[in-house]
C-alpha cells in the first residue's frame, strides 16, 4: 500500500520544505500519516467541491499547492476552513499542500509558468535562499522567447497557454523577448524584471500603483490571472507522482476552475 507520509516524503524531496517563504504554512496538514494514498487528487486549492469531487472517486488523498489553513486556534464545523477540515477527516482523507517550495522547485509552478511564457532555458530571477547543499533558489524566473514577438501577438499565445478568461495587461510599446514571470501574486517583483532588463514581466494579482510603476519604467506587465498562473504545475505534478508511485491512480480536478471571469 501507498501511505500518506510515502507521498510526502517524496514531494518533500523535489519541493524541500526548507524552501518556503516564513509566513507559509505547508507540507502534511491534515489525516494520517499510515492512511491510504492508493488514491490521489492534485488541485491547486482544496475547496468543497474538490472535496466532494476526492470522495466521489475513493481518492484518500489531496495534494493541494495552495494551504488549506495558515493558522488555526480551532477546529469545528462553524467556519469554512473547519468545516472542509472535518469533512476531510470525516471522509478518511487526508491532505498535503505544497505552497512556496513548490513556486521555488525545479520543475515547479515557476518552471511551468515560464514554459508556457514561452521562456527558452530560463534561470532564477532573484536568489530568494539557499538549500543546505548551498543551492539558490528563487520564487520567479527570467530569460528569452525563441524570437521576438509583437505584444499582441504574445498576448495571444499567452491567453491560450494559461487558458485564461482574459489578460490585463499595459502596454509599453514594446516587442516581447526577455521576459520575468512569478506565479500568482508577484507584483513586488517588478523590480527584479526591471533590474534583468525585461521588456515584459507576467505575474497576476497586480495593483494599480504597480501597473503605474511599470507605464513609468516602460516595461510591458502582464496579469495572468493567480488561478492560471499556477494551476499550470498540477498537470507536472500528476505525472510526477504518476512516475514515483506507479501503482497509484492520480487525478487532477475536473471541477477547480478559474474564479474569476471578465465580462
Amino acid at each position: 500500500m501507498i501511505s500518506v507520509n510515502d507521498v510526502y516524503e517524496y514531494l518533500n524531496s523535489i519541493a524541500p520544505i526548507e524552501m518556503k517563504m516564513d509566513f507559509d504554512n505547508v507540507g502534511f496538514l491534515v489525516g494520517t500519516a499510515a492512511g491510504d494514498a492508493s488514491k490521489i487528487l492534485v488541485s491547486l486549492d482544496i475547496t468543497q467541491d474538490v472535496i466532494s469531487e476526492a470522495l466521489d472517486i475513493g481518492a484518500g488523498l489531496i495534494v493541494s499547492h495552495h494551504p488549506l489553513f495558515f493558522s488555526l486556534k480551532s477546529v469545528t464545523d462553524t467556519d469554512i476552513i473547519g468545516r472542509k477540515i472535518v469533512r476531510l477527516l470525516s471522509g478518511g482523507m487526508s491532505a498535503i499542500c505544497m505552497h512556496t517550495n513548490l513556486d521555488a522547485a525545479k520543475d515547479g509552478v515557476n518552471d511551468a509558468l515560464a514554459a508556457a511564457a514561452g521562456i527558452v532555458s530560463p534561470s532564477l530571477l532573484s536568489e530568494n535562499g539557499h538549500l543546505p547543499s548551498g543551492e539558490a533558489f528563487s520564487y520567479g524566473r527570467v530569460g528569452y522567447l525563441e524570437k521576438p514577438r509583437k505584444l499582441s501577438e504574445y498576448l495571444d499565445m499567452l491567453k491560450y497557454a494559461l487558458n485564461t478568461n482574459g489578460l490585463r495587461y499595459h502596454d509599453a510599446g514594446k516587442d516581447v523577448y526577455k521576459v520575468a514571470t512569478v506565479g500568482g501574486s508577484g507584483g513586488g517583483d517588478l523590480h527584479h524584471a526591471v533590474a534583468h532588463g525585461c521588456d515584459t514581466f507576467v505575474t497576476a494579482d497586480i495593483k494599480y500603483d504597480i501597473f503605474l510603476e511599470a507605464k513609468e519604467l516602460g516595461i510591458n506587465i502582464i496579469d495572468g490571472d493567480h488561478f492560471c498562473t499556477e494551476n499550470l504545475v498540477t498537470g507536472v505534478l500528476i505525472e510526477k507522482l504518476r512516475q514515483a508511485f506507479s501503482h497509484a491512480d492520480v487525478f487532477v480536478s475536473e471541477r477547480h476552475k478559474q474564479v474569476a471571469e471578465y465580462y
